[in-house]
């Protein structure tokens, strides 16, 4: 297939500007002066140029992912590539092999309908297949199939290694452990002593604390950070104070009692422990006790409509749903600041905020804003709310308004997910500042309308 968007020269030629795509996994042998990326792209150039009879000619500009996988579309190379073909910049993409673009079948469909709505052409210049006609695009799949598949072995492969390697007490790659460094000629783990003081006065001020947020206080007082290391690709990694998650991951980690863990089994490993077992029990111990009687995240069938919505303006993100006990039946709802569970109360002037108060005050700044005639005027012409003339009926505003006036009295007998669902139409987001105790709500411009919609028709159903 010739597409009809290429350049006509002067000797009636059309031109077909073509763009050729490089890729490699790994970015093992980029270094050299002439790599695997290079021969891709020389390969691809010979054929463009055998098709200059055709009116193909090679675009200058370099579309070279090194050291990216074809399992995924997140690629810098190929980001520029679609982009340059949306903007009609290109007719022709030429890889060495197919699996060159990309190692997924779903990724390769979504790519194609691209190239299809821009009528570009694909060639692969190792499997001779036209992408035109219902043959070629049967030979293409078939083709990527096969590639899908390898790769999804080799997935395998790789997960029985990491597997058989932790049941040998090997350490098989990820994140740097605090108090280990990786050494340079194979992946062993060995102390680093200076850190691994660091990583025993963690545990002995969790046991003397008794709690992770005075720890986390303590540690962010002495300026103590997380491992801090640099990846292959120079970019530095960690260097950050410490949260509850990241305290929680060091003081449940095997790895310091001289053990590696797969899935749900540990093993002996092969590096020094530079934690006593016995103090590492006794941290797992507390650390159990402990969590029975920390607030946890409160499901919405308590009724936290606002989860999702609510957020702290100090710290400028998300208040969680938690609670609080008192004897065995009292519960006390609260959204707290996501910063101050994780840093501590000192870390967030909001802290936590009563569930029960916010969530009425929310539900009386929606019945105000039913209320107002303007926010009625502007959301009913909103392109949104009323559609193409002719889609749907809008109903009338007066009932809307009497509709929205009952909305308070019945909320309490409603579905959390009811609630939850009918408030995420009117409102976009709540913002709370702890210290000016300041609550700003905005709204969605269509949804008082769509609330009231939604609150009738969910009336319906229930009657029906």
């Amino acid at each position: 297939m010739t597409p009809s968007n290429g350049k006509q020269t002067t000797t009636g030629l059309t031109t077909m500007r073509c763009a050729i795509y490089t890729r490699k996994s790994t970015e093992e042998g980029l270094e050299q002066e002439f790599n695997t990326l290079d021969a891709q792209r020389e390969s691809a150039e010979a054929f463009i140029a055998s098709q200059r009879h055709e009116g193909w000619a090679c675009l200058p500009e370099r579309y070279d992912d090194g050291g990216y996988t074809g399992g995924n579309m997140d690629r810098p190379a190929l980001a520029r590539l679609l982009a340059d073909i949306g903007a009609g910049q290109v007719q022709v993409v030429v890889v060495y092999k197919v699996d060159r673009l990309s190692r997924s079948l779903l990724d390769f469909a979504k790519m194609m309908e691209t190239f299809d709505k821009h009528r570009v052409s694909f060639v692969s210049v190792t499997q001779q297949f036209n992408t035109a006609t219902s043959m070629g695009r049967l030979v293409l799949h078939v083709l990527l199939s096969f590639a899908q598949f390898e790769r999804e072995i080799i997935s395998e492969r790789t997960r029985d290694k990491i597997a058989a390697a932790r049941r040998k007490g090997k350490w098989s790659g990820g994140h740097p452990l605090l108090g280990y460094d990786v050494d340079p000629r194979g992946s062993k783990l060995v102390v680093n002593e200076a850190e691994a003081e660091q990583v025993r006065a963690i545990f002995t001020l969790y046991l003397e604390h008794q709690g992770l947020i005075p720890v986390i206080q303590e540690l962010a007082r002495r300026g103590w950070v997380n491992k801090r290391w640099v990846t292959r690709k120079g970019r530095v990694r960690g260097g950050r104070g410490f949260t509850k998650t990241s305290l929680y991951q060091v003081l449940t980690n095997v790895a310091y009692v001289g053990k590696v863990k797969h899935k749900s089994d540990v093993h002996a490993g092969e590096h020094a422990a530079i934690v006593d077992e016995e103090v590492w029990r006794s941290v797992q111990d507390t650390l159990r006790r402990n969590g029975a009687a920390t607030g946890d995240t409160v499901p919405n069938r308590f009724g936290a409509f606002l989860k999702g919505l609510l957020r702290c303006a100090s710290c400028n993100c998300a208040m969680t749903p938690s609670y609080a006990k008192r004897g065995k039946t009292r519960r006390y709802r609260y959204y707290v600041c996501t910063n101050a569970q994780k840093c501590g109360w000192s870390a967030c002037p909001s802290k936590a905020l009563p569930a029960g108060e916010i969530e009425r005050f929310v539900l009386e700044r929606i019945a105000e804003f039913a209320r107002n005639a303007d926010a009625w005027e502007a959301a009913l012409v909103q392109p949104d709310a009323a559609q193409q003339p002719g889609a749907r009926t809008v109903p009338d505003r007066t009932v809307l308004t009497q509709t929205l006036s009952k909305l308070h009295s019945v909320w309490s007998r409603l579905r959390p997910d009811v609630q939850g669902r009918l408030i995420a139409l009117a409102v976009e987001r709540v913002d709370y500042d702890g210290g000016q105790g300041k609550v700003t709500i905005n709204f969605h411009p269509t949804g008082i309308v769509k609330l009231a919609e939604a609150f009738i028709h969910h009336h319906q159903e229930e009657r029906s």
